[in-house]
């Protein structure tokens, strides 16, 4: 499956972004997807998963209450919306996919999108 991520730019602190992820070449709809994000100098960490269902979600402490990661079969696409944004959200954001994952674990996602940059200026 390959994955398109879009979506970010740049917003001040308290603002909101909405980074959208459109699936080609196969339904998403038995793959649990997942964001991560990489700021520089740092490793890529998980931000939030659903399940291939969408009745489940995950979500790293450091977004709790302030993400929001959903799912539209019908368009083949998931999305995360991201308000309260802090600068320390700044990053480049990855979609990803895989059938059977650990949530939180990059390397169990076998589908990965090119990334896109969230800037949040303080």
């Amino acid at each position: 499956v390959q994955l398109q991520a879009s979506g970010g730019g740049l917003v001040q602190a308290g603002g909101s972004l909405r980074l959208s992820c459109a699936a080609s070449g196969r339904t998403l709809s038995s793959y649990a997807m997942g964001w991560f994000r990489q700021a520089p100098g740092k490793e890529r960490e998980f931000v939030a998963s659903i399940s291939w269902t969408g009745s489940s979600t995950y979500y790293a402490d450091s977004v709790k209450g302030r993400f929001i990661m959903s799912r539209d079969i019908a368009k083949n696409t998931v999305y995360v919306q991201m308000n309260s944004l802090k600068p320390e959200d700044t990053a480049v954001y990855y979609c990803a996919a895989g059938r059977v994952v650990v949530v939180t674990i990059a390397r169990s996602y076998t589908s990965w999108g090119q990334g896109t940059q969230v800037t949040v200026s303080s």
